[in-house]
C-alpha cells in the first residue's frame, strides 16, 4: 500500500531581494526556502527529496517567519534558530550540515567544504549537493565561493548571492556590473 502524501504548507515572505517561498510541515520545521523566481526548482527539489507530498497554502510558523524577517532586518544570528529538516542522500545531508558550520560573515570554497566533510576530492559532488539544498539562506549555500574568492553559481541568482554576502559582511571578489 503506497504511503499517503505528507502535507506541507507554502507561505510567501517579502524580502529586500524579492519574494521568498517558505515550505513548512505540521511539526513546525522549514522544509524549503526559495524565491518566487525559482519556484519550479523548489517544487522539483521537494519532489525528489520528500516524496510523496501535497503542498497547500498556509502560513509558516511565527518562529520561521520571524527568524527570516529579523535576519533580513540585520539580526544575522536569527537563521541559526530556525528549525529545518530535509530529505536528500546521506552525502547531501553531510554537505548541508557542513554549510551550517560556516559562520556568518565568512565564506569557504567548494574545495574547503569537501575537505571539511572528509572528501577532499569530491569538490564537484559538493557543488552538486550545494545546488540541491532545498533550504537556501537558512542552510547557507550562499557562503560558498570559488577558491580564488570569486562568486560562483547560486540557485537564487548572483545578484541575491552578492546581496546576502554583503548583508553578512563577508569578503569576496565582487561581480562586475
Amino acid at each position: 500500500m503506497p504511503k499517503p502524501p505528507e502535507t506541507l504548507y507554502l507561505d510567501r515572505l517579502a524580502t529586500p531581494v524579492g519574494e521568498g517561498l517558505l515550505v513548512t510541515d505540521n511539526e513546525g520545521y522549514l522544509r524549503a526556502f526559495d524565491w518566487t523566481t525559482h519556484e519550479d526548482r523548489m517544487h522539483l527539489l521537494l519532489r525528489r527529496q520528500n516524496p510523496p507530498i501535497a503542498l497547500r497554502e498556509g502560513r509558516a510558523p511565527d518562529a520561521i517567519r520571524g527568524g527570516l524577517e529579523t535576519y533580513f532586518a540585520g539580526d544575522l544570528g536569527a537563521l541559526a534558530k530556525i528549525r529545518w529538516r530535509t530529505g536528500g542522500t546521506a552525502f547531501q545531508r553531510s554537505v548541508w550540515a557542513a554549510l551550517c558550520t560556516i559562520p556568518v560573515g565568512e565564506t569557504v570554497s567548494y574545495k574547503r567544504l569537501a575537505e571539511r566533510i572528509g572528501k577532499p576530492n569530491a569538490m564537484r559532488a559538493v557543488g552538486l549537493a550545494n545546488g540541491a539544498n532545498p533550504v537556501g539562506i537558512v542552510v547557507p549555500c550562499h557562503r560558498v565561493i570559488g577558491s580564488n574568492g570569486s562568486l560562483t553559481g547560486y540557485g537564487g541568482g548572483m545578484d541575491r548571492k552578492q546581496w546576502l554576502l554583503t548583508h553578512e559582511g563577508a569578503s569576496f571578489l565582487r561581480v562586475a556590473a
